[in-house]
């Protein structure tokens, strides 16, 4: 029997529709579904370490290499901060994010979380390798444990525990950005302080006074950002990105016409 062979209608058929398939299948991820990827892996628990430094019920050190200062003293960051290990800090663009934190021996843990801001870095001892390392205040380890056993648990030195992302909250608080000391009218550098939900940021861009054109701010230090040029006219209006899902935020003429380096100044915004 002689193979049957298709005609020549139903052999161009039959490649438009391979064509159709193949392409549909190169089609591009697009950004939302990312977002959505990047959310649901977030929520998962994983395994890490963690220890703690600075006084037994303190609020860790002061400062840190994300560059908020002073903020890591006082409320809403109080008692809440963390150093982490290179791979979760990404050279500072980790900074702002939230975590929560829980061991897990039952013996001596609640099952209560801690949650956590990213202030700090720890670069060397538990955090080096590549490892997954939380470095927390001693106020922040002692809260994973039952109750009146925080001092047992800091006791135990490095522990095995679960993190995930969370949103960050500041209930009562705006975006705000503040200005470096150092800043002039040709080297411009802002901080991002109390940003909600994602917490850290991923690009920043300024636009000058009567200008429709944004300008790309470069990542400095920590979570500090800066642009050069000039001299700048203000008042700026600043453009923020998220670095995990890139939602926008635009503030309007935040930064005044006479700003001033070392002031801070509070949008009427937030992202939640």
């Amino acid at each position: 029997m002689q193979p049957q062979r298709l005609p020549w209608s139903g052999l161009f058929f039959g490649l438009w529709a391979l064509l159709v398939v193949q392409s549909t299948l190169l089609v591009p991820v697009p950004a939302q579904l990312k977002h959505a990827a990047s959310a649901k892996s977030n929520q998962l628990w994983k395994p890490a370490t963690a220890t703690w430094y600075g006084d037994p019920e303190g609020d860790g050190s002061d400062g840190g290499a994300c560059g908020y200062g002073s903020l890591v003293d006082v409320k809403p960051l109080r008692a809440r901060v963390g150093a982490v290990s290179p791979v979760l800090f990404m050279n500072g663009e980790g900074c702002g994010a939230c975590y929560k934190v829980r061991c897990l021996d039952r013996s001596i843990c609640s099952r209560r979380a801690v949650t956590i801001i990213v202030t700090d870095e720890c670069p060397g001892g538990y955090c080096s390798g590549g490892r997954v390392h939380f470095d927390l205040s001693g106020a922040a380890f002692g809260r994973m444990a039952v109750s009146g056993e925080g001092g047992q648990l800091r006791n135990r030195g490095e522990l095995p525990v679960m993190y995930r992302r969370t949103p960050c909250k500041y209930p009562g608080k705006n975006i705000a950005f503040h200005v470096n000391e150092g800043s002039t009218n040709y080297w411009l550098s802002l901080l991002v302080e109390f940003e909600d939900g994602d917490g850290d940021v991923g690009s920043m861009h300024i636009r000058e006074a009567g200008s429709t054109q944004w300008l790309e701010m470069k990542h400095l230090w920590g979570a500090n950002w800066c642009i050069i040029g000039g001299p700048l006219q203000g008042p700026f209006s600043v453009k923020i990105a998220t670095l995990s899902t890139s939602r926008t935020l635009s503030a309007r003429d935040i930064i005044p016409r006479n700003w001033t380096p070392r002031a801070t100044y509070t949008s009427r915004l937030n992202f939640t």
